[in-house]
C-alpha cells in the first residue's frame, strides 16, 4: 500500500511530532511518502528522510492564505498524486488540509485529514476565525474522514457545521514513552514550557505572571522558535528575568528537557489538543495550562494540574506561586498525570485509533493495528 502524507510546515510543532510517530509506526508496512511546504529544510524533512521516506518538497504550499500561491499549490499537489498514486491521502495542518482534500476529490483519491485543533475556535482572530470556517466547510464535504484530536475539536466542527457528523470521529493525541521522568520534589524549581513562539502561544503572559513572583526561587525553560521569539527575549529582559529564563531554541529532546523540570506550563492562546501537554504528563510533571480546546481532556483541574483562563495573569500566577511553595502538591500531581496517561493516553493506542478509524476509507490503513 502506498500512503502519502501532507503537510503545510516542516518546523518542530506538535503536529510535525504527531506526524513523524506515524511514519515511523508505517515505515516497515506500506510505502511511505511525505508532501511538504514550508521549512523544506527543516525538522520533519530531515527525520522522514533519515526513515526512508520518500519527501517531496512542494514550494507554493504556504502559510498563510495567499490566492495566487494557493492556486499553484493546488496543481503542486495535484501533480504530486498522479506521480506517487497513492491508495490514501493522510493531510495535517490546515492549508496542507484543504488542498490536499481538494485534490484527492477532483483526482478521486480517498482523503483523511487530521484536525490539530481548528483555526476558527475560540481565541483565534475574527477574520481568521471566518475564513477558516467558510475553507472548512468546503473541504469537510469533500474528503472522507476527519480526524479531531479531542471531543472538544469535534463538538466544535459539528456546532460550526464544518463536517458531517458521520464523517468525523475523535482520536484522541498520544505520545511514545521515555525512559526520562522528572522529580517534581526538587528545590529550587524549574519551570518549562515548551511551544513555537507565535500568535498562538502566550509567552508574554507568563513571563509577565513571573514577574509578579520574584521573590521565590525559580527558573523557567523556554523550548522552541519562531517569529515572536525577540519580542519575548526584550519582554524577559524588560521585566528583570534575564538570569532567570532560558531560551533553549529548537530542541531534539524534548524529553530530556523535561526530565530537568518541577513544573510545566503552557500559556496559550488557542488549542487543539497540544502534545506538549501529553509530553508533561509522559515525565510525571504537574501542569498549569490554560484551558482552551481539549486541553481540560488530559489535565483534571486540582487532581493533575491547574487550569486557567486565556490570558489572565493573576490567575496563572497564583497556581504558579501554589506549586512554586508546595513540592508535596507538585509529586502528587505529577503522579497522578503518569497515572492517567498509562491509563487513556499511550501512544499506541492513537496509532491503533489512526489506523482503524480510517480503515473503512483504505480498509488496509488498519494494518497499524499490529504494532500494539
Amino acid at each position: 500500500m502506498r500512503l502519502l502524507y501532507l503537510i503545510t510546515r516542516a518546523e518542530p510543532g506538535g503536529a510535525q511530532v504527531h506526524l513523524l510517530e506515524l511514519l515511523r509506526g508505517f515505515r516497515d508496512r506500506a510505502e511511505l511518502h511525505l508532501g511538504v511546504g514550508e521549512d523544506q529544510d527543516g525538522f520533519l524533512v530531515e527525520e522522514a528522510r533519515a526513515l526512508g521516506v520518500r519527501v517531496h518538497l512542494l514550494r507554493h504550499l504556504v502559510q498563510p492564505v495567499r490566492p495566487v500561491k494557493d492556486f499553484l499549490g493546488l496543481f503542486e499537489v495535484m501533480a504530486l498524486i498522479r506521480k506517487v498514486r497513492p491508495h490514501l491521502l493522510h493531510a495535517h495542518s490546515s492549508k496542507a488540509g484543504f488542498l490536499g482534500r481538494l485534490a484527492g476529490r477532483v483526482l478521486g483519491v480517498k482523503s483523511v485529514f487530521t484536525a490539530h485543533g481548528w483555526a476558527f475556535t475560540d481565541g483565534v482572530p475574527e477574520g481568521r476565525k471566518r475564513l477558516a470556517l467558510a475553507m472548512e466547510r468546503l473541504a469537510g464535504r469533500l474528503g472522507d474522514l476527519v480526524l479531531a484530536v479531542s471531543e472538544y475539536d469535534r463538538a466544535l466542527a459539528l456546532r460550526h457545521k464544518a463536517v458531517p457528523p458521520e464523517r468525523i470521529r475523535v482520536v484522541h493525541n498520544g505520545v511514545p514513552d521515555t525512559p526520562f521522568r522528572a522529580d517534581p520534589r526538587k528545590e529550587p524549581p524549574r519551570l518549562a514550557m515548551v511551544a513555537r513562539f507565535a500568535p498562538q502561544k502566550d509567552h508574554a503572559l507568563l513571563l509577565k505572571a513571573l514577574s509578579g513572583l520574584k521573590e521565590l526561587p525559580w527558573s523557567l525553560d523556554l523550548v522552541g522558535e519562531g517569529p515572536l521569539l525577540p519580542q519575548a527575549k526584550a519582554l524577559a529582559e524588560a521585566l528583570g528575568l534575564g538570569e532567570r529564563v532560558r531560551f533553549l531554541g529548537k530542541r531534539l529532546d524534548v524529553d530530556r528537557v523535561l526530565a530537568e523540570a518541577q513544573v510545566f506550563v503552557l500559556a496559550t492562546n488557542w488549542e487543539g489538543l497540544p502534545l506538549s501537554v501529553l509530553e508533561a504528563m509522559r515525565a510525571g510533571l504537574p501542569v498549569v495550562a490554560t484551558g482552551m480546546g481539549g486541553v481540560g481532556e488530559a489535565v483534571v483541574e486540582g487532581k493533575t494540574g491547574f487550569l486557567v483562563g486565556r490570558g489572565d495573569e493573576e490567575a496563572l500566577r497564583a497556581r504558579l506561586r501554589t506549586l512554586l511553595l508546595s513540592p508535596e502538591l507538585r509529586a502528587r500531581l505529577g503522579e497522578a498525570l503518569l497515572n492517567l496517561r498509562k491509563s487513556r493516553l499511550r501512544f499506541a493506542r492513537m496509532a491503533a485509533r489512526t489506523g482503524s478509524t480510517s480503515a473503512g476509507v483504505a480498509p488496509s490503513y488498519s494494518l497499524v493495528n499490529s504494532l500494539v
